[in-house]
């Protein structure tokens, strides 16, 4: 039997892969996408191989994940519940993706993952899988052994010489990618414990962020960041770019319990620098260049939408609807934004277009000889009309 197995060379796969092989005599294939864990891709194809691995694929697919699944959510505006840019939930369909399709490609009748039965990974990785590659066999290791913790994982590896990057001593997870580092789990699942200082890699602590603030400059064509301090870049370029930036001011730290799809609470910290910017930045621009009731209706419309991300469903035909939404309210987002970033925050400072829809001459506070204030009074007479009528139908008590 093959089974592709996604691959991340932690305490999780780590044990899969040993546990796959002597549970279904399984010849198995670790696969691990480039998105952007940078360093933590050291050494895994050996470490795959040593623990049993008769295949490895290490892909870089940092440049379709900027560009076909970050920069499509970035146009959107998708923000989940209390600000989670969703950066786990977007790496999930394009590691799936390509998981199904080494599958195909080595005529494995199965994939398998590291997805805990309590977490909204396996949702993701699974309806990727099956609405690609509708045929296929998912074996999800922590709905089927005999572990109940990672700290049965530890021991288990201990037992097997199977190096992992945890301790009983500091039992947090971490995943990266190009977007975002997030932590959960140990010490983090109490939501009254502060994030340990030392946790973060991606962004420096803001109080020891520099004195002095720093602005960046983002040009947009069509809601997608293309130039940052007027240097071209493709989108990974801007996101490595914006990156390096924010995380050198402390910009993108998140600490959020949010709601799983199965169900229940979770606290996550989340650190997402150049993804805070360009959610701003991009913010900025709209403010300018998109119609009101365009605006308005786009935003009715992003709890949905990063719904359907969060929850999995990236191949879905509802998601597919709205992204073309949303990207048809984002063609005239074109412009540039101004930006500042300083111990910690990212504030807006300015904004430009050629496509704007703000006219000073209008909106000043000074006399001008564009807007008569007397149109006013039958404007609000005309929207007090229906409220007027309720009155008379239900008068105050006067006594």
């Amino acid at each position: 039997m093959k089974i592709v197995l996604a691959y991340s060379g932690g305490l999780d796969t780590s044990v899969i892969m040993r546990w796959l092989i002597e549970k279904y005599d399984a010849e198995v294939i670790a696969f691990c996408a480039d998105i952007g864990q940078e360093e933590e891709l050291d050494g895994l194809e050996e470490k795959a191989l040593s623990t049993g691995a008769k295949k490895v694929y290490i892909d870089d697919l940092r440049a379709e994940f900027a560009e076909d699944f970050v920069y499509p959510i970035l146009r959107a505006g998708a923000v989940y519940e209390s600000g989670y840019l969703l950066g786990t939930s977007i790496a999930r369909p394009l590691i799936a993706k390509r998981m199904a399709e080494i599958a195909s490609e080595n005529d494995a009748e199965a994939v398998s993952h590291g997805a805990t039965g309590k977490g909204n990974d396996q949702v993701r990785f699974e309806l990727t899988c099956y609405a690609l590659q509708p045929g296929i066999r998912v074996i999800a290791p922590w709905r089927e052994w005999e572990f109940k913790s990672r700290s049965d994982l530890i021991e288990y590896a201990k037992q097997y010489d199977i190096p992992v990057p945890v301790t009983a001593e500091k039992p947090y997870s971490m995943d990266r990618n190009l977007l975002h580092l997030s932590f959960e789990g140990g010490i983090l699942e109490d939501p009254w414990n502060a994030p340990p200082k030392d946790m973060f890699l991606l962004t420096t602590d803001p109080v020891d962020a520099p004195d002095t603030p720093e602005d960046v400059v983002i040009d947009f064509e069509q809601g997608n960041a293309v130039a940052v301090n007027g240097e071209s870049f493709e989108p990974l370029g801007v996101m490595q770019t914006l990156n390096a930036l924010a995380g050198k001011h402390g910009v993108g730290r998140l600490d959020l319990v949010e709601n799983r799809f199965v169900g229940m609470k979770s606290r996550g910290v989340y650190e997402t620098p150049g993804g805070t910017i360009l959610h701003r930045a991009r913010e900025a621009v709209e403010q300018i260049t998109m119609d009101r009731e365009v605006l308005h209706l786009r935003n009715s419309l992003v709890s949905e939408y990063a719904k359907l991300v969060y929850n999995g469903f990236w191949f879905a035909p509802e998601r597919t609807m709205l992204q073309a939404a949303m990207d048809n309210a984002a063609d005239c987002v074109t412009g540039t934004a101004r930006v500042r970033l300083y111990k910690g925050s990212c504030t807006v400072s300015g904004r430009k277009s050629d496509q704007s829809l703000y006219d000073e001459d209008l909106a000043t506070f000074e006399e001008d000889s564009v807007y008569d204030q007397g149109d006013a009074s039958g404007f609000i007479r005309l929207n007090a009309l229906r409220l007027r009528m309720q009155a008379g139908r239900n008068p105050l008590d006067k006594g």
